[in-house]
């Protein structure tokens, strides 16, 4: 996916890899904590609509990971993953929104195999 990049002065990026495998055996019953601790309740319910839930939990996950690598570089570190959104467009591009910092924008990129998942974020201040 390609973007085109505003001119900005301070710009940040982030990645993140994972192993889908840390994510398959996670229930809404009996993770509900875990869960809740991640992801908003949009991510959950996305997830879990899905037959290969584990593969959209975990990408979602290292495009959290990503952004609060990514925002280290601005110096913010009050952000939890739970502060973090991770939703499609309807043609299924990804979008990410930091509720406490709705100025900040975010381009990124998700990606999983069967058995990782990775997601590249560029940030703009």
């Amino acid at each position: 996916m390609c973007y085109n990049l505003p001119m900005h002065e301070n710009i940040s990026i982030g990645v993140d890899i994972e192993e889908i495998s840390r994510f398959k055996n996670k229930s809404v019953e009996k993770d509900a904590i875990f869960l809740d601790k991640i992801f908003t309740k949009n991510e959950i319910d996305y997830a879990y609509s899905k037959n290969n839930f584990a593969q959209h939990l975990c990408v979602r996950y290292c495009a959290k990971e990503a952004i609060v690598k990514a925002l280290s570089e601005f110096k913010i570190d009050d952000v939890f993953y739970s502060d973090i959104e991770i939703t499609n467009l309807k043609n299924g591009q990804p979008v990410a929104k930091i509720k406490k910092y709705p100025n900040i924008e975010i381009k990124i990129s998700l990606s999983h195999s069967k058995t990782y998942a990775v997601a590249n974020v560029i940030l703009f201040k």
